[in-house]
């Protein structure tokens, strides 16, 4: 999953940061309402966590910004602004949820996969085809009984499948959901990747859809 953190306070964006990587999740980190603004423009995000206090603009101008531009992604607020005025302003101009700071990591990644679910039209926090079953929370994966051991990357890329089954994702697509914009990637890096998950399935659970991408199904 594929954060963008909009913090201007170095010392907790560089934990929020160290912390959301070692819980699986990609983060591209800026200090700028500038800088979100030109992010959010060019990747595609699955959550935008938005601190208020920018330096150079007002969060709630981006928030609104995003919204008249039909930028759909969750904004999950984070900000030290706990006043009922600047929670009902948020909401008002589109954010999905707000968190004040200081804030409990394990509350902060449980509202973010919330987040996450609602967005992909999912209430469950298990992702399940068949017999293949995925705990994004906890970073379990299952064919049947038997437990996957499976790399971070691969993970990644099998979540990224599993949270739109049937669904042909290109390889530019899966790129954004294992890699951040400071990350070097090989060329073939998804590829190599896919190779040895599809190896750990067994089974044709993954699809290449020559030219166009790669898919999830269960096999006949």
């Amino acid at each position: 999953m594929r954060l963008l953190l909009a913090e201007d306070d170095a010392m907790l964006g560089t934990g929020m940061e160290k912390a959301l990587s070692r819980s699986g999740f990609i983060v591209d980190w800026v200090k700028q309402g500038s800088h979100a603004r030109t992010a959010v423009n060019d990747h595609a995000y699955d959550v935008i966590l938005l601190d208020l206090g920018l330096p150079d603009t007002s969060g709630l101008d981006l928030l609104k910004s995003w919204r008249q531009q039909k930028v759909t992604t969750p904004v999950l607020i984070v900000t030290a602004r706990d006043a009922v005025q600047d929670r009902v302003a948020g909401l008002n101009l589109g954010a999905d949820d707000y968190l004040s700071k200081p804030f409990d990591l394990d509350e902060l990644i449980a509202r973010i996969h919330a987040l996450a679910r609602r967005n992909a039209g999912r209430s469950q926090p298990l992702l399940q085809l068949g017999r293949l079953k995925m705990d994004p929370l906890n970073h379990k994966a299952q064919l049947g009984e038997r437990d996957l051991a499976l790399s971070p990357s691969e993970f990644k890329l099998l979540q990224a499948l599993m949270d739109k089954p049937g669904a042909v994702l290109s390889i530019e697509q899966l790129e954004n959901r294992l890699y951040g914009w400071e990350d070097e990637v090989a060329s073939n890096a998804v590829e190599v990747h896919l190779h040895h998950l599809r190896r750990k399935l067994v089974e044709p659970w993954i699809r290449n859809v020559r030219g166009v991408g790669y898919k999830v199904v269960e096999p006949a």
